[in-house]
This record gives C-alpha cells, sequence and structure tokens, in this order.
C-alpha cells in the first residue's frame, strides 16, 4: 500500500525520517497492539505513490470512464473491504457549510488517499464507486457532487504526476555530485508540479491539499540548503536551522517540526542511559521532562513488556536450539517449535519473532565487531 506524500527530491530527507519512525515503533510500540490506527497510515499516504501504481495499472486514462462502474453494489463503500483496510477507521472528513456546499480541506484528500491506498488489491473502477458510495451516503448535495468532482481532478492528477518524477528522476540522478542534491532541479521539479496542479484544481483546494505538504517541503529543503553549505561550521549551520525554524509561522508543520526533534532526543538520551545501566526511575524522570508525565508512564509500561517479551523470547530461543540439535527428524523438531511458540506468545508476538531474532543478531554481531576492533 502506498503511504508516502514526499516527492522524490526529497529522498535523503525521506530516508533519515523513515529509520526514525522504524525506531521509534520498534522501540516504543506495546506488543500488544490490537487494532490498526487508520490515521496513522492513511495520513502518510502519498500522492506520487498513488500515482504509481495507477501508471502501472495501466487503467484507462480518461477519468470520467470509472463512473461506469455499478456503484449499486455498494450502499455506504465500506461492505467487503479489503483486507488491507479491514479493521481500521475510515480516515478523513467530509465538511460542509450551512448552505451544504462542500469546505475543502486536507482531510478530503486523507479519505481519497485511504481508499486509493488499496489500489493492487482492487480495481480502480471497484475503488472509485466505494468512493462515490461512501460520499453520497454520508453527505447530501450540492456538497457530494462537489467532492466527486475533486475526487475525478484527484485522479486525474495522479495519473500525470509520474511523468514528472520520471524526468526529474533521471536529472536528479545524473546532476547529484558528491552525494549532495542538486537543488536547481528540485527548483524546477518543484514549479513543474506546482503548474500540473493549477491545471487541476481551483488555489483553495491547492491549499487545502498541499499547503501543509509545500510548507514541510520548504523546511526540508532549507534544512538541505544549509547542511550542504560548505562555507558554514557546524555550529553556524545548526545556529541557521534553528533561525530559520524560528521564523516559520505557529502552525502543524512547526509543532511536527518540534516534536520530531523531542522524538529525535527522546531516543538519543534512552540509549546513553540505557547504555550507563539506568534505572526504570531515572529513565521516567528524563522521558518526563521531554514527552510529559502521561507519556513517560506508558514508555515504562512498554520498557516492562519488551523486558518480558525478552524474557520470552530468550527461553524460547533456548528451546529451539535444544530441539534442533538433538532432534534429528526436523519435522518433529518443527511441531514441537510451533507448540513451544503458541505456549509463549500471543499471535501478535508470534508476528515479532522473525524480526527480533534479526535485530538480535544484528546486535551481537555489531557488539562483537566492536569488540574486535579494541581488544584491549
Amino acid at each position: 500500500m502506498p503511504t508516502k506524500r514526499r516527492p522524490p527530491f526529497l529522498l535523503i530527507i525521506i530516508v533519515v525520517i523513515i529509520v526514525l519512525v522504524v525506531a521509534i515503533i520498534w522501540r516504543f510500540k506495546p506488543d500488544n497492539a490490537s487494532k490498526p490506527s487508520s490515521q496513522t497510515e492513511a495520513t502518510a499516504l502519498n500522492s506520487q505513490a498513488n500515482a504509481s501504481i495507477i501508471d502501472e495499472a495501466n487503467v484507462n486514462n480518461n477519468v470520467g470512464t470509472l463512473s461506469k462502474q455499478d456503484a449499486s453494489q455498494f450502499t455506504t463503500g465500506l461492505e467487503n473491504l479489503p483486507r488491507s483496510l479491514q479493521g481500521t477507521e475510515v480516515d478523513g472528513e467530509i465538511i460542509i457549510d450551512e448552505n451544504k456546499q462542500l469546505v475543502v480541506t486536507e482531510g478530503l484528500r486523507r479519505l481519497f488517499d485511504y481508499f486509493l491506498s488499496a489500489l493492487g488489491e482492487e480495481e480502480e473502477a471497484v475503488i472509485y464507486a466505494r468512493v462515490e458510495s461512501y460520499i453520497r451516503s454520508h453527505t447530501p448535495e450540492p456538497a457530494a457532487s462537489q467532492a466527486m468532482k475533486i475526487f475525478d481532478q484527484y485522479i486525474a492528477y495522479l495519473k500525470a504526476i509520474p511523468a514528472i518524477e520520471n524526468r526529474y528522476g533521471n536529472l536528479q540522478l545524473q546532476a547529484t555530485k558528491n552525494g549532495e542534491l542538486d537543488l536547481n532541479v528540485v527548483a524546477q521539479q518543484r514549479q513543474d508540479v506546482a503548474k500540473l496542479r493549477q491545471q487541476h484544481f481551483d488555489k483553495a483546494t491547492i491549499t487545502a491539499f498541499f499547503g501543509a505538504e509545500d510548507a514541510y517541503d520548504d523546511y526540508s529543503i532549507a534544512m538541505v540548503k544549509i547542511n550542504q553549505d560548505k562555507q558554514m561550521s557546524d555550529a553556524q549551520k545548526e545556529a541557521a536551522k534553528q533561525d530559520y525554524i524560528s521564523r516559520m509561522p505557529d502552525n502543524a508543520t512547526k509543532a511536527n517540526i518540534a516534536q520530531q526533534a523531542n522524538l529525535e532526543e527522546l531516543i538519543s538520551r534512552t540509549e546513553q542511559l540505557q547504555a550507563k545501566g539506568a534505572t526504570a526511575e531515572e529513565l521516567y524522570n528524563m522521558r518526563r521532562e521531554l514527552v510529559g508525565a502521561p507519556a513517560a508512564a506508558r514508555l515504562a509500561q512498554v520498557d516492562q513488556q519488551d523486558a518480558h517479551f525478552d524474557q520470552r523470547f530468550k527461553q524460547y530461543q533456548a528451546q529451539k536450539q535444544q530441539l534442533l540439535s538433538q532432534n534429528a527428524d526436523k519435522a518433529q523438531a518443527q511441531t514441537q517449535i510451533h507448540q513451544i511458540e503458541q505456549q509463549l506468545f500471543n499471535d501478535m508476538e508470534r508476528k515479532r519473532l522473525a524480526g527480533y531474532a534479526a535485530l538480535q543478531q544484528q546486535k551481537a554481531a555489531a557488539l562483537n565487531s566492536s569488540v574486535n576492533s579494541n581488544p584491549n
């Protein structure tokens, strides 16, 4: 399922963010998490990624033909959801005013992306029928028809994006030198994307759909520009970054940047304290300072859950190795190993076993490498 919104010219920034998010999820996600959060997943959807799937599916470029799909197969659009959307809540919103006119918000784009994220599992025409049924069953006229008109425009926009991406993606590869981003190519691509948006949407829709994304792109490019300035020292670069952030308007983008900085510091300080053998109380006090008492308490609970999981994992690994070494019948050994897994872990935890084992191997390899490189 496509989940990004950032265009490819910010690939360097996004890779860093993805690594950070994965680390956060791994370290702090409770083992017994049950219900998928559609808001977290759907908010991260990427119009460019959706466009690629639409393009790869080789569907009819005439958006109007989608409406030929019989929408009567759905009443609310939520019947027989594809696997990836089952158990989730619909992300997004449809806002109308007192005259039943549509108020376009970023939430409407999230709604479109929520359903479009199932491309690959369902045909585009089926998804179109779902969206139309959902909108018309939840929205009065004329707002419903206004929303569908924008959905048609959004689909057309998604199908046009790949041509720009491909053209500038190749230019970026050719122009990038010494691992640095060519900001001139980035600027040209953004101009072409802006022109494409103007061809498909009115100004209000562009602001609602892409305003926050553009603001974050402005920030990301400014950070790259500062990092690539060879005339500045590290201290000057840090000062320039803080100055840029301080001059940003107080909006959601700035709040997200501040939150990201707190998370980075939280991870760094947690690792430092744990390496020093910090007590649970010391970790709690540090976290309370950064993220507040409620979050610190939740993280302390996660620590306990992780410690319990790790204890059971070590028990599982020991029994597994013993069975594999002592039992000549590998099939029988695997059956017994499966029984141990059933005894020690719940369904969600069993899904973590392979990844957790790989992580432990990486940690052990890193530790051995460190010891070998520092024999004294």
